[in-house]
């Protein structure tokens, strides 16, 4: 995953201070929406609700925007709309297997982007259950190396704080560190964190395919090209997909 991680992570930081910002925001506020109607606006009771909350407030997403949106899904304020999951599977260049979980109040409208998206970049849309066992659900926590205060944060100090939580892995993005755990695990992950004064840009459930296709220098641009687009759908909230990309072929690409 460290190829697909590292670009994402790259992405994650332009995306401050990007022109998609506000479709970022958007995206960011539906999932804290979504998990106050599920979970309740109880954050200290929701952990979903908290991490939700937490990588919004990391993204710099107004605090305003993030209480409203909590009070809609806990049903304390008009204007929550029936978000639904859905979960759509394909292929991309070079048999790269992509999951794309949506979140959407029109199913139709989703199934179409999605199938644009694909179909415009080189992918092709799959039976359900044909990609998803390529993929296990995991707890990912993202660990900057260096802290806010302008502390380096090393491989071994993250690692003496979450073995003993639950942590699997402790994988090197470059700029940051990913703690992989089972789902179940990643609370006491994320706390054991805290607990050891280590700072955190995000924590979730997220899906790490336990089979890679190592992309050269001519397919990188295209699965990029292919994720970007499927990003950019209002609709979709998170995209996987199954490659890893060198640090030579990354940096040839840009």
């Amino acid at each position: 995953m460290s190829g697909h991680s590292k670009w994402a992570t790259t992405k994650h930081k332009k995306a401050a201070i990007d022109a998609k910002r506000g479709k970022l925001f958007a995206k960011m506020i539906k999932n804290v929406e979504v998990a106050a109607r599920t979970g309740g606006a109880d954050v200290a009771g929701n952990p979903t609700l908290y991490d939700a909350i937490q990588k919004a407030k990391k993204s710099s997403v107004p605090n305003d925007n993030i209480d409203r949106a909590v009070k809609r899904g806990a049903g304390l304020e008009a204007g929550g709309a029936d978000w639904q999951n859905i979960t759509y599977e394909g292929y991309g260049p070079n048999g790269v297997a992509v999951l794309i979980e949506c979140l959407t109040d029109n199913r139709n409208r989703a199934a179409s982007e999605v199938r644009t998206a694909m179909t415009r970049n080189g992918g092709s849309m799959a039976d359900p259950g044909s990609v998803a066992y390529l993929f296990n659900r995991k707890g990912v926590v993202l660990v900057p190396k260096q802290g806010p205060a302008g502390e380096v944060v090393g491989e071994d100090d993250v690692l003496g704080a979450v073995l003993d939580a639950g942590a699997e892995e402790v994988n090197d993005l470059g700029d940051s560190l990913e703690v992989v755990s089972e789902p179940t695990d990643l609370v006491a992950v994320r706390s054991a964190l805290v607990e050891a004064g280590i700072d955190y840009d995000s924590a979730e459930a997220s899906f790490i395919p336990s089979v890679q296709i190592d992309l050269d220098e001519e397919a990188a641009p295209k699965v990029f090209r292919l994720i970007d687009a499927l990003e950019d759908c209002d609709d979709v909230q998170n995209v996987y997909a199954n490659f890893d990309v060198s640090d030579e072929v990354l940096s040839a690409v840009g």
